[in-house]
């Protein structure tokens, strides 16, 4: 059962991943073809911006991530050893380089993992984690975490903001060549006739859909990755239970304080606790279920 949740998330992931990259082409092209009268021109230009956006977060993503969430980075195992201690057991059972360790000065529960791969990686944990969670169910947490490292998922989530972020640039940019009277000629439109009419409609589609497609794809991405890290902290500790009493204790707690909103859903549950039509985490008790199946 577990290798097969495993085996399952992935390929959801290479779809949902896939479709991000479509979405990012199609909306380059339809708004080249219509207002930048080149719909090569459109899809070359929504490569470069996506390819350029996920280098730029790639390039230092652990520092610009913590300062967003305003985590102090633990350089010595005397500060925080029994964190320490767990990371470092945890890392060794995934097989991946010991992370960086950051500590969230917030009362409330929570923990994230961040980085580009697994050499080059970072965990973070909130005070309230360290005070409320007992060993076992720090374990069950730190597993899941590096299960994030080992699995990849941090790269992809990486990649999903930085091509979240290339879509709205170019619904913007489409935005600008609509208003200030981009696209093709008007003479141009007229024999073109319904075709012309066609690609009109399609970018105007584009410029508007296109950022609240680029959030639900991140959402399915990100929901996803959840239940496979849940998976894959199973397989790193062969005890379900210490991550089922910590997601317990973790949804009954406040949200935080001083949490980034745009990096939410890196959390290991939403730290925020609002329930919205875009949540990034999968319901709590969902995965409580799947993971009492293991």
């Amino acid at each position: 059962m577990l290798y097969q949740q495993i085996a399952q998330n992935k390929r959801k992931t290479i779809l949902v991943m896939a479709g991000f990259f479509a979405l990012v082409s199609v909306i380059g092209a339809a708004i080249g073809a219509t207002f930048l009268r080149s719909w090569l021109f459109g899809l070359v230009l929504a490569i470069i911006l996506g390819v350029f956006y996920a280098l730029s977060m790639m390039s230092n993503s652990i520092d610009v991530v913590m300062k967003m969430n305003r985590a102090t980075e633990i350089t010595d195992k005397q500060q925080a050893p029994e964190l320490w201690n767990i990371i470092e057991d945890m890392a060794l059972v995934g097989k991946v380089s010991m992370p960086r360790v950051f500590i969230i000065d917030d009362p409330s529960p929570n923990a994230f993992a961040t980085g580009n791969d697994p050499q080059h990686s970072a965990v973070a944990v909130t005070k309230g984690l360290l005070q409320r969670l007992n060993r076992e169910e720090l374990e069950g947490v730190i597993a899941h975490e590096v299960s994030h490292i080992r699995n990849y998922d941090i790269r992809l989530q990486t990649t999903a903001i930085a091509l979240t972020s290339a879509i709205s640039l170019l619904a913007s940019i489409g935005q600008s060549a609509y208003f200030w009277g981009g696209g093709r000629r008007r003479d141009d439109e007229e024999k073109s006739g319904g075709l012309e009419l066609l690609f009109s409609i399609l970018a105007i589609l584009a410029i508007i859909l296109g950022p609240i497609a680029a959030t639900l794809v991140q959402m399915a991405l990100s929901r996803n990755r959840e239940y496979l890290a849940d998976a894959s902290a199973v397989e790193l500790t062969r005890n379900p239970y210490g991550l089922i009493s910590a997601l317990q204790k973790i949804s009954n707690s406040e949200p935080m304080q001083h949490v980034d909103q745009s990096s939410a859903a890196l959390y290991i549950t939403n730290p925020l606790k609002g329930k919205d039509l875009f949540a990034t985490h999968p319901p709590i008790q969902e995965r409580i279920e799947r993971l009492q199946k293991m």
